[in-house]
């Protein structure tokens, strides 16, 4: 099924497992998919900036992204295709919806200032993967250094009508989400869904600001599955209590150069994958850093046993 603007509830970003060697962990990916079903996580999205895509070849990546396609059940996989050319883009887009995707994540190449350049680049990249291809808007200023406004962001969904979804990850964006659901009231903008990233950070306001889940790599989406029921579901307290029983790990895994490394520590403790290696170049944890990490599970786990390890 076609990814649409109606998609809600938790699109987990899934991590590109790896043995120590640096080759790809098919039996971790068939592990990380069951798991993703069991707790309820209505879609996948793979191959985005922390799935190390840069750091996979052509193939490799189709591999990867078919072999979660192919594991995902009824849920639905988003494959993320940026790239710096618009050839690979297609290619890898292409390949992935002949294999079953949803749709794909399209991020602007860092280089973009003016609005119009903005603009002017997703129109560009709709004609490279063709307009029947649903699509996810990626916003992440604080990684990619591209600023896009309300405004501008209204101008790409209208522009494209094959764009169905927004990935918002902008710091501080509590009113973006605001001001784009204002324009829906208003009627100058079509219905889009709203995922938020960010790990997670601030999940348990943006729901509270109109967003329609989380699309975000934390190592519990187990966590942000319940916070968000527990959002729509009226009960802010206890989507409040959860979320901030795992905050201090959020912010931890939020370091830049670290984050990733953190995640794949934490979900090979939960036995999700084999190894926590990355792929090359990559920052280690520390032993100093393990045992941080250590004691925040132990934190978590005082109101969440989920983080009993």
């Amino acid at each position: 099924m076609k990814l649409t603007p109606a998609a809600h509830g938790t699109f987990t970003i899934a991590p590109t497992p790896f043995h120590e060697d640096g080759r790809i962990d098919e039996a971790s990916i068939d592990r990380l998919s069951e798991f993703y079903g069991e707790v309820g996580c209505a879609g996948v999205t793979v191959l985005g900036i922390l799935g190390e895509a840069p750091k996979l070849d052509a193939a490799e990546s189709l591999a990867v992204a078919t072999r979660f396609i192919k594991r995902a059940g009824d849920r639905q996989v988003i494959v993320g295709v940026s790239a710096p050319g618009f050839a690979a883009m297609r290619g890898l887009a292409h390949a992935a919806m002949d294999a079953g995707a949803a749709g794909v994540m399209i991020a602007p190449t860092p280089s973009l200032r003016t609005d119009d350049q903005i603009v002017t680049y997703f129109r560009q990249a709709v004609e490279a993967v063709g307009d029947d291809v649903p699509w996810v808007l990626q916003d992440y200023p604080l990684t990619l250094s591209v600023v896009m406004t309300p405004a501008v962001i209204k101008r790409i969904v209208s522009d494209n009508p094959s764009c169905v979804m927004l990935k918002h990850e902008d710091w501080p964006g509590l009113e973006k989400i605001t001001a784009l659901r204002n324009f829906q009231k208003d009627g100058s903008l079509r219905p889009l869904s709203i995922l938020t990233g960010n790990g997670g950070l601030f999940l348990d306001f943006e729901m509270e600001r109109g967003a329609d889940g989380a699309m975000t790599g934390y190592a519990f989406p187990d966590m942000l599955v319940d916070v968000v029921r527990l959002s729509k579901e009226g009960k802010r307290d206890a989507a409040h209590d959860l979320f901030d029983a795992h905050l201090p790990l959020i912010r931890y895994e939020q370091q830049r150069g670290v984050g990733l490394a953190v995640r794949k520590y934490v979900l090979m403790k939960r036995g999700l994958l084999a190894s926590d290696a990355q792929r090359k170049p990559a920052t280690n944890l520390t032993a100093a850093a393990r045992a941080e990490v250590d004691y925040l599970l132990s934190r978590v786990a005082r109101v969440d046993k989920r983080a009993t390890l």
